[in-house]
């Protein structure tokens, strides 16, 4: 079983590497490497994407490493293969994103990557810290994980899905912000789980165990 984190220069690595290689090695569920490699990414039974940054730069980066992207697209579309995307890597799974300019995501899910608009004015911007999840699906990531726990994030915009059965969880910040959406085989957190301690662990071990 071999799970790649995809390397095309927009993601913090380091800590999501270490996080995802103990819940393999604790889980027993393979081998975790972070690859610039196309060919590693079209032979991963799973796909991690993470993302740091501007929405625009995060997705020109990607598409920029064209033999990862249509290794990744391939295997996702075509395969099926199990992915999660995380932060802005979560993002790109949308339609669109709104940050400075408008920009084509994936469209693997449905929906536009907007500024997050606290009704509070109390409530600053970027999105910083830890805050409660609220489950709003029954989904094999979430396995003992429940409405309440904490989870930590860092950033400016939020996913609003069109269709409400693909967000499966959400906090409250000033408004609903989409912490998790999903569909088929694929999942993604607004969240970072390598950073969030035991409930981000469990969550992540929960991936490279689930078979969609």
């Amino acid at each position: 079983m071999l799970t790649a984190i995809i390397d095309y220069e927009s993601g913090n690595l380091h800590s999501a590497e270490k996080a995802f290689q103990r819940m393999a090695r604790e889980m027993d569920a393979g081998q975790v490497v972070v690859t610039s490699d196309a060919d590693v990414v079209a032979r991963a039974d799973r796909l991690v994407l993470p993302g740091d940054g501007a929405f625009p730069a995060c997705a020109s980066e990607l598409r920029g490493h064209k033999g990862i992207y249509d290794a990744m697209v391939e295997a996702v579309e075509q395969k099926g293969r199990p992915f999660l995307g995380i932060c802005v890597g979560m993002q790109l799974m949308a339609s669109k994103g709104h940050e400075y300019t408008e920009t084509d995501g994936l469209d693997w899910v449905t929906g536009d990557v907007l500024r997050i608009e606290p009704s509070d004015d109390a409530l600053k911007v970027p999105h910083m810290g830890w805050n409660d999840l609220v489950l709003e699906s029954d989904h094999a990531v979430f396995s003992g994980v429940k409405t309440g726990d904490h989870v930590y994030f860092v950033h400016s915009y939020h996913f609003r899905v069109k269709d409400p059965a693909e967000r499966l969880a959400y906090v409250d910040y000033g408004q609903e912000v989409t912490a998790v959406i999903g569909r088929d085989t694929m999942i993604g957190m607004q969240f970072h789980p390598e950073k969030s301690q035991d409930v981000g662990l469990r969550m992540i071990g929960n991936f490279l165990n689930w078979t969609p």
